[in-house]
Protein backbone atom coordinates (compact mmCIF):
# COMPACT_ATOMS: atom_id res chain seq x y z
CA UNK A 1 0.00 0.00 0.00
CA UNK A 2 1.31 3.26 -0.82
CA UNK A 3 1.95 6.10 1.65
CA UNK A 4 -0.05 8.90 2.10
CA UNK A 5 2.80 10.56 1.27
CA UNK A 6 3.14 8.95 -2.23
CA UNK A 7 -0.65 9.27 -2.95
CA UNK A 8 -0.20 13.49 -2.43
CA UNK A 9 2.97 13.38 -4.37
CA UNK A 10 0.88 11.48 -7.36
CA UNK A 11 -2.62 13.10 -6.96
CA UNK A 12 -3.45 15.26 -10.06
CA UNK A 13 -5.29 18.64 -8.54
CA UNK A 14 -8.25 19.33 -10.23
CA UNK A 15 -8.45 22.92 -9.76
CA UNK A 16 -6.29 25.64 -7.79
CA UNK A 17 -7.92 24.83 -4.57
CA UNK A 18 -6.13 21.15 -5.00
CA UNK A 19 -3.12 22.73 -5.77
CA UNK A 20 -3.02 24.95 -3.59
CA UNK A 21 -3.84 22.46 -0.55
CA UNK A 22 -1.36 19.80 -2.34
CA UNK A 23 1.06 22.33 -1.53
CA UNK A 24 0.01 22.58 2.02
CA UNK A 25 -0.06 18.94 2.71
CA UNK A 26 3.38 18.53 1.34
CA UNK A 27 4.76 20.97 3.76
CA UNK A 28 2.84 18.69 6.57
CA UNK A 29 3.73 15.48 5.81
CA UNK A 30 7.17 16.62 5.22
CA UNK A 31 7.36 18.01 8.56
CA UNK A 32 8.42 15.02 10.26
CA UNK A 33 5.25 15.49 12.85
CA UNK A 34 2.47 12.59 12.87
CA UNK A 35 -0.28 13.81 11.19
CA UNK A 36 -2.51 10.73 12.25
CA UNK A 37 -2.93 11.74 15.61
CA UNK A 38 -5.37 14.16 16.90
CA UNK A 39 -2.53 14.90 19.77
CA UNK A 40 -0.56 17.47 16.66
CA UNK A 41 -2.81 20.03 17.72
CA UNK A 42 -1.84 22.02 14.88
CA UNK A 43 -3.29 19.98 11.98
CA UNK A 44 -4.14 16.61 11.70
CA UNK A 45 -5.46 13.85 8.92
CA UNK A 46 -9.18 13.72 8.31
CA UNK A 47 -10.91 11.66 5.91
CA UNK A 48 -14.63 11.91 4.03
CA UNK A 49 -16.97 9.96 2.15
CA UNK A 50 -18.81 11.37 -0.96
CA UNK A 51 -21.52 8.98 -1.24
CA UNK A 52 -23.55 8.82 -4.00
CA UNK A 53 -26.25 6.79 -5.31
CA UNK A 54 -26.27 4.83 -8.70
CA UNK A 55 -27.28 7.65 -10.58
CA UNK A 56 -25.58 10.34 -9.24
CA UNK A 57 -28.09 12.20 -8.45
CA UNK A 58 -28.23 12.40 -5.07
CA UNK A 59 -25.58 12.43 -1.74
CA UNK A 60 -25.52 10.66 1.25
CA UNK A 61 -25.53 13.51 4.11
CA UNK A 62 -25.48 13.92 8.08
CA UNK A 63 -27.26 17.11 9.57
CA UNK A 64 -24.07 17.48 12.00
CA UNK A 65 -24.98 18.93 16.03
CA UNK A 66 -21.31 20.50 16.08
CA UNK A 67 -21.77 22.82 12.48
CA UNK A 68 -25.80 22.86 13.00
CA UNK A 69 -25.60 21.79 9.04
CA UNK A 70 -26.10 19.01 6.78
CA UNK A 71 -22.83 18.47 5.56
CA UNK A 72 -20.50 15.10 4.44
CA UNK A 73 -19.31 11.65 6.59
CA UNK A 74 -15.96 11.47 7.80
CA UNK A 75 -13.51 11.69 11.12
CA UNK A 76 -10.51 11.78 12.31
CA UNK A 77 -7.49 8.70 10.73
CA UNK A 78 -6.78 8.38 14.82
CA UNK A 79 -3.31 6.31 14.49
CA UNK A 80 -4.70 4.01 11.46
CA UNK A 81 -2.99 4.87 7.93
CA UNK A 82 -5.11 2.91 5.69
CA UNK A 83 -7.85 5.87 5.44
CA UNK A 84 -10.49 3.47 3.20
CA UNK A 85 -10.52 1.70 6.02
CA UNK A 86 -11.17 4.78 8.42
CA UNK A 87 -14.19 6.02 6.25
CA UNK A 88 -15.89 2.93 6.23
CA UNK A 89 -15.92 2.28 9.86
CA UNK A 90 -16.81 6.48 9.63
CA UNK A 91 -19.83 5.74 7.42
CA UNK A 92 -20.93 2.86 9.44
CA UNK A 93 -20.69 4.49 12.58
CA UNK A 94 -22.31 8.05 10.85
CA UNK A 95 -25.00 6.32 9.50
CA UNK A 96 -25.54 2.65 10.33
CA UNK A 97 -25.27 2.30 6.28
CA UNK A 98 -22.72 -1.26 5.89
CA UNK A 99 -23.40 -1.68 1.77
CA UNK A 100 -21.02 0.84 0.45
CA UNK A 101 -19.00 0.86 -3.00
CA UNK A 102 -15.71 2.37 -3.19
CA UNK A 103 -16.01 4.11 -6.86
CA UNK A 104 -11.93 4.17 -7.10
CA UNK A 105 -9.10 3.12 -4.68
CA UNK A 106 -7.72 6.41 -5.37
CA UNK A 107 -8.27 9.38 -3.47
CA UNK A 108 -11.14 11.39 -5.07
CA UNK A 109 -10.70 14.69 -3.55
CA UNK A 110 -8.03 16.45 -1.32
CA UNK A 111 -8.96 19.53 1.20
CA UNK A 112 -6.91 21.45 3.58
CA UNK A 113 -9.89 22.59 5.92
CA UNK A 114 -9.44 25.14 8.85
CA UNK A 115 -11.45 24.33 11.72
CA UNK A 116 -12.56 27.25 14.14
CA UNK A 117 -12.12 26.77 18.06
CA UNK A 118 -14.90 25.30 19.53
CA UNK A 119 -16.17 23.22 22.70
CA UNK A 120 -16.34 19.10 22.29
CA UNK A 121 -16.99 17.13 24.98
CA UNK A 122 -16.62 19.62 27.71
CA UNK A 123 -13.31 20.63 26.26
CA UNK A 124 -12.12 23.40 24.47
CA UNK A 125 -10.60 22.75 20.88
CA UNK A 126 -8.11 25.71 19.45
CA UNK A 127 -8.55 26.27 15.67
CA UNK A 128 -6.63 24.38 13.55
CA UNK A 129 -6.56 22.00 10.27
CA UNK A 130 -7.98 19.00 8.83
CA UNK A 131 -5.61 17.97 6.23
CA UNK A 132 -8.50 16.06 4.45
CA UNK A 133 -8.98 13.23 2.01
CA UNK A 134 -12.27 12.33 0.20
CA UNK A 135 -12.98 8.98 -1.39
CA UNK A 136 -16.24 8.80 -3.76
CA UNK A 137 -18.28 5.84 -2.81
CA UNK A 138 -21.94 4.67 -3.73
CA UNK A 139 -24.79 3.31 -1.77
CA UNK A 140 -28.07 1.97 -2.40
CA UNK A 141 -30.47 4.91 -1.39
CA UNK A 142 -32.92 1.85 -0.33
CA UNK A 143 -30.62 0.96 2.35
CA UNK A 144 -31.34 1.46 5.93
CA UNK A 145 -29.63 4.41 7.65
CA UNK A 146 -29.66 5.37 11.12
CA UNK A 147 -28.50 8.33 13.09
CA UNK A 148 -25.65 8.67 15.54
CA UNK A 149 -27.27 11.00 18.62
CA UNK A 150 -23.82 12.41 20.18
CA UNK A 151 -22.95 13.55 16.25
CA UNK A 152 -25.71 13.83 14.43
CA UNK A 153 -29.80 14.20 14.29
CA UNK A 154 -30.64 13.22 10.62
CA UNK A 155 -29.22 10.94 7.75
CA UNK A 156 -30.34 11.55 4.43
CA UNK A 157 -30.02 11.84 0.63
CA UNK A 158 -29.82 15.33 -0.52
CA UNK A 159 -30.62 16.34 -4.50
CA UNK A 160 -27.45 17.36 -5.78
CA UNK A 161 -28.84 20.87 -6.72
CA UNK A 162 -30.63 21.35 -2.89
CA UNK A 163 -27.01 20.93 -1.10
CA UNK A 164 -26.68 24.55 -1.06
CA UNK A 165 -30.28 25.10 0.55
CA UNK A 166 -29.21 22.76 3.01
CA UNK A 167 -25.71 23.32 4.11
CA UNK A 168 -25.31 26.65 6.50
CA UNK A 169 -21.56 26.56 5.27
CA UNK A 170 -21.50 28.53 2.71
CA UNK A 171 -17.61 28.61 1.79
CA UNK A 172 -18.24 24.22 2.00
CA UNK A 173 -20.58 24.46 -0.45
CA UNK A 174 -19.00 26.70 -2.55
CA UNK A 175 -15.25 25.41 -2.14
CA UNK A 176 -15.97 21.85 -1.16
CA UNK A 177 -19.45 20.55 -2.25
CA UNK A 178 -19.55 21.83 -5.75
CA UNK A 179 -16.07 20.82 -6.32
CA UNK A 180 -16.85 17.76 -5.86
CA UNK A 181 -20.52 17.47 -7.78
CA UNK A 182 -18.41 18.83 -10.46
CA UNK A 183 -15.86 16.68 -10.27
CA UNK A 184 -18.23 13.55 -10.23
CA UNK A 185 -19.72 15.01 -13.69
CA UNK A 186 -16.68 15.00 -15.27
CA UNK A 187 -15.50 12.04 -14.28
CA UNK A 188 -19.27 10.51 -15.58
CA UNK A 189 -18.42 12.31 -18.98
CA UNK A 190 -14.69 10.77 -19.44
CA UNK A 191 -15.76 6.96 -18.16
CA UNK A 192 -18.96 7.60 -20.93
CA UNK A 193 -16.12 8.48 -23.71
CA UNK A 194 -14.02 5.55 -23.26
CA UNK A 195 -11.09 8.19 -21.58
CA UNK A 196 -8.37 7.51 -18.92
CA UNK A 197 -10.74 9.09 -15.71
CA UNK A 198 -7.63 8.09 -13.50
CA UNK A 199 -6.29 11.54 -13.72
CA UNK A 200 -9.58 12.93 -13.54
CA UNK A 201 -11.10 11.16 -10.34
CA UNK A 202 -7.16 10.58 -8.31
CA UNK A 203 -4.32 12.34 -10.26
Amino acid sequence: MKSLKQQIESYFPFNEQEAADKQQFLEWLNSGKNLFLRENKTAHITVSAWIVNPDRKKVLMAYHNLYGSWAWLGGHADGNEDLKNVILKEISEESGLSRVRFLSDEIFSIEVLAVNGHEKKGNYLSSHLHLNVTFLLEADPNDAVRIKPDENSAIGWIATEEIENKSSEPWFVQRVYQKLCDKVRVTEAIQKTGGNHGRTISG
